[in-house]
């Protein structure tokens, strides 16, 4: 199959929830999920704090697999515990995932963002990979998790004018947050209906 991204959905310069695989240094596997960010559409781009078990596999074998899924409970297992080693193809994919690809680091970079709002003391490393494998098991796109938040904040601003000031700024609170991670991350439609969200807003008198 041809390598190209974008038959999974993913676009130059958008970020994409998926889960990683890799391998452990006693030859069993590890997954957690991070974002990966599109850099092109057979290279890819991923940040990750020192520290993680995954980073170190990572910087070890020099290549990994990105799974995409939409099921929840893949998300929330690899990332509160170990997925047991029968969830794990025989080179380390997901067997349940509805593709995957394979992917070759190209460079490390050490980086720390100054603008995280998470405030870390360890730095991160920024590493690039050539995809060398694609598998579509099933008709999917990668998630993206910008769709989520524009639906939130529908939701929130549907009950701006039926709620006291306090929760006005409960919601506006909200709203700042999800606007700043759909600028970052989400597609181009994400970021638009945003911006009509806080034209609304704005309209209204508010200041998001």
């Amino acid at each position: 199959m041809e390598i190209d991204l974008s038959l999974i959905g993913m676009e130059k310069g958008r970020q994409y929830e998926t889960i990683i695989t890799s391998k452990n240094c006693d030859g069993t596997f590890n997954a957690a999920p991070f974002g990966a960010l599109c850099s092109g559409k057979d290279t890819v781009v991923h940040r990750i704090f020192k520290g993680s078990h995954t980073l170190d596999n990572i910087i070890r074998e020099k290549e990994f697999y990105v799974n995409i899924s939409h099921d929840p409970g893949i998300f929330t297992d690899s990332l509160l515990g170990n997925l047991p080693q029968d969830y794990f193809t025989d080179d380390g994919k997901l067997k349940c995932g509805e593709a995957y690809f394979k992917c070759e680091v190209i460079s490390f970079k050490e980086a720390v963002k100054q603008s995280d709002p998470i405030k870390k003391t360890d730095e991160a490393i920024i590493f690039k990979s050539k995809v060398s494998e694609l598998e579509i098991n099933n008709e999917t796109l990668a998630f993206n998790r910008g769709l989520g938040y524009v639906i939130e904040c529908l939701t929130n601003i549907s009950r701006v004018d039926l709620v006291d000031d306090e929760k006005k700024q409960v919601y506006f609170n909200r709203f700042k947050e999800a606007y700043r991670i759909v600028i970052k991350v989400g597609r181009e439609e994400d970021i638009k209906a945003m911006k009509k969200i806080k034209e609304v807003l704005m309209k209204k008198g508010l200041e998001p």
